[in-house]
């Protein structure tokens, strides 16, 4: 099994939505968030086959029957267009939010074409106000070129680490910047947290199953055959862990990447631990590496 990050037990109480009047990625007001299930009553019909999408952004031909069939699969899981919508994890009912996003093509080819070697692999306790100022002095010493590209970069981490710190109701934010190689937590498994943000900027992105697949992944490991979701490239996702509740915890695993040359750059975020490096700034200097997830 893989090796777990040890959080602490957090009750429901200390995940939140967070107060946003705006995005604080784009500065536009969050749109709604779009629950991955059946329509309640008293909302639109079902939109006919030929013009639904599912839940994963495909398209389908499916009849009603089949579309709410698929929906239901879906529940616990959901999509937004926003930053602030990643606060419907606070909801019991929810176990899984996505933020289907698409980061600028200039960083993101920036990123695919610079040398491994010169990703950041780091990993920082901070409050949100001092992320810059503690990131800056490893991603010189990795040698991450400086100019407006590493700026989008650390602006993105940025706003991503003020609202995960929002959502979570934490002061400080346990902030994960890693280069995989490898196939780092190549197990399917539940994290023991009570909530962890992902987001992959470089490489294949995480990949899970749902909820009623969950077991049988867990048991058949590397002989399950799906079905997997993949989160798209840039897509953040806030995963509840098993400390959330009785049956809580969305199972997933690092995409296998081993031998293949490709190298990811993964973004993770967790609320301070047992496991967590010394905050910032006494924590500078210490060669404090981990495993993804």
């Amino acid at each position: 099994m893989p090796k777990q990050s040890q959080a602490q037990d957090l009750p429901r109480s200390a995940i939140d939505v967070p107060d946003l009047e705006t995005d604080p990625c784009s500065g536009t007001t969050p749109p709604k968030v779009s629950a991955m299930r059946p329509r309640s009553s008293g909302e639109e019909t079902w939109p006919s086959s030929a013009d639904h999408t599912t839940p994963n952004g495909a398209k389908t031909s499916l009849g009603p029957q089949a579309i709410a069939a698929s929906l239901a699969e879906c529940a616990g899981i959901e999509t937004c267009e926003a930053a602030g919508g990643l606060g419907a994890i606070a909801r019991p009912d929810v176990e899984l939010v996505i933020w289907r996003r698409s980061l600028p093509l200039c960083l993101q080819t920036w990123l695919e074409q610079l040398d491994a070697t010169l990703l950041p692999d780091l990993r920082v306790l901070v409050q949100p106000k001092d992320l810059v100022r503690a990131m800056e002095p490893f991603l010189n010493e990795c040698g991450l070129p400086e100019g407006e590209m590493r700026a989008l970069l650390v602006c993105d981490v940025g706003n991503l680490v003020s609202a995960f710190a929002r959502i979570a109701r934490t002061d400080l934010v346990d902030v994960r910047l890693e280069r995989v190689s490898g196939d780092a937590c190549r197990k399917f498994h539940r994290d023991f947290v009570a909530a962890r943000l992902l987001t992959t900027y470089r490489g294949p992105a995480t990949e899970w199953v749902q909820p009623r697949h969950a077991e049988t992944a867990l048991r058949a490991q590397k002989s399950f055959k799906g079905p997997i979701e993949h989160l798209g490239a840039q897509d953040v996702a806030i995963f509840k862990g098993s400390c959330a509740g009785p049956g809580s915890g969305i199972v997933h695993r690092s995409p296998p990447i081993a031998g293949t040359g490709r190298t990811r750059l993964l973004l993770c975020l967790n609320t301070p631990s047992a496991a967590s490096p010394e905050p910032w700034p006494n924590s500078y200097g210490s060669d404090v590496r981990y495993n993804e997830h």
